[in-house]
């Protein structure tokens, strides 16, 4: 079965460095696709990362990368390549999170410490699971939201824009969404909208949404990826202004895409907390090196989880390693 390889080495001139002996260590990293921009990004980080925390700990690491293309079959064959190469540690982000307990159990029986970064395994657990804390995340926003609100003297009248609901970030993001605000005294949320993550429905389902609720003036998105659809709602209504404007909607969202962050720059949005490429990176190296050194990377039940930053049109311009201004 055809597996995309590419090779590289994510620490460079040890030798020149003092670090003459430094131990060799092979990552195998399998993802599910490339075809999102932040999976390149992600890439990058991790083998930047590798390349710094590697240093500091003594070691070297070379990646082995494979790509399954949306395919759960070619995975487990791109995963099984890497166990019989005889790779030191796994990070995949599976393509499907029951399948992908299979490529774990072939790792352990291989002694092969697994991670799982993003997506994670709803059968056989791996070693470590590295994502973002969609919970932590829509906490911080709807705070940030809340404090906003009551500086500017406004009642948030809110529709929230859901993610899938059976996807566990959209429904932690929900949850945080309105164990803040319900009880904010100056936030309140008219409609909870489902979208699927369908860009249409956030279009179709933010007109519908204040049809049936003229008097609202703010929307909380549970991810910002569909920011286009959402303009091209509230465009239809003669509601897309920036602040300062009379006609402004109040817009709080997750994860800051590229479109985003220039609708933020230009005073559409109004805060947001990033879904933090960079440190997810930072996140999975220093496991991989705790696990490969058979410690414990001490993380939380639901994993090791990293927080993202929150992200305002004052502060938008300086937040570095944004992977989406990037």
């Amino acid at each position: 079965m055809k597996s995309h390889l590419i090779f590289a080495t994510a620490a460079i001139g040890l030798i020149l460095s003092g670090h003459a002996h430094a131990e060799e260590k092979t990552i195998g990293l399998s993802w599910n696709s490339k075809e999102n921009e932040i999976v390149g990004k992600w890439e990058e980080y991790l083998q930047s990362e590798a390349a710094r925390q590697g240093k500091e700990a003594g070691l070297e690491f070379r990646f082995v990368i494979n790509v399954a293309d949306n395919d759960p079959t070619r995975q487990a064959a791109n995963i099984e390549d890497l166990i019989n190469q005889g790779v030191d540690l796994i990070i995949a982000r599976g393509e499907d999170s029951a399948a992908i307990g299979s490529s774990i159990r072939a790792a352990k029986r291989s002694e092969i410490p697994f991670i799982t970064f993003d997506h994670g395994s709803t059968s056989v657990q791996p070693d470590a699971h590295v994502s973002g804390d969609s919970y932590n995340q829509a906490k911080s926003t709807a705070e940030a939201f809340v404090a906003l609100m009551k500086e500017k003297g406004v009642e948030g009248q809110c529709i929230e824009l859901q993610g899938a609901l059976k996807d566990v970030n959209a429904v932690n993001r929900s949850k945080a969404w309105h164990e803040v605000t319900e009880n904010s005294g100056v936030v309140t949320t008219l409609q909870s909208v489902p979208t699927e993550w369908n860009p249409e429905i956030f279009r179709s389902g933010t007109v519908n949404a204040f049809r049936a609720n003229p008097n609202a003036n703010c929307l909380f998105l549970g991810s910002d990826f569909a920011i286009s659809a959402v303009r091209s709602a509230l465009e239809s209504m003669d509601k897309w202004a920036p602040a300062g404007d009379p006609k402004h909607v109040y817009i709080a969202t997750q994860d800051l895409f590229p479109e985003a962050v220039k609708a933020m720059e230009d005073g559409y949005i109004d805060v947001g907390t990033t879904f933090d490429a960079y440190e997810h990176a930072k996140e999975a190296i220093r496991v991989a090196i705790t696990l490969i050194g058979g410690g414990d990377p001490e993380c939380a039940p639901e994993g090791c989880l990293a927080a993202g930053r929150i992200a305002t049109p004052a502060n938008i311009a300086t937040l570095e390693n944004l992977w989406s201004r990037q």
